[in-house]
């Protein structure tokens, strides 16, 4: 069973910077095509954030291009999203996925990213 395990998120003041974590509890992240970081706030419809597929290639959100950086461990099944310069607009609930074709299937529980002025 495929289960991601986020951790990172908090408050911050706006300005400051959070690095998020989501590690693949059994098994190799090599089986997904692609992992990447979605966000949802409140009233607002989930969003991709940042993906990086199995061959490197990577792909922001222009609203966070040149702030946030994602990034994969292999060796430690992990995927994760450098956060710098947060602002207002990035808070929100950010998740973890990963689509093992072309679709996103596997999700983490979410962690909360609130941001303080």
């Amino acid at each position: 069973q495929v289960q991601l395990v986020e951790s990172g998120g908090g408050l911050v003041q706006a300005g400051g910077s959070l690095r998020l974590s989501c590690v693949l509890s059994s098994g190799n992240i090599f089986r997904f095509n692609a992992m990447g970081w979605y966000r949802q706030a409140p009233g607002k419809q989930r969003e991709l954030v940042a993906s990086i597929s199995s061959g490197g290639r990577i792909n922001y959100a222009d609203s966070v291009k040149g702030r946030f950086a994602i990034s994969r461990d292999n060796s430690k099944n992990a995927l994760y999203l450098q956060m710098n310069s947060l602002n207002a607009e990035d808070a929100a609930v950010y998740y973890c996925g990963a689509a093992a074709f072309s679709t996103y299937t596997y999700w983490g529980q979410g962690t909360q990213v609130t941001v303080s002025a």
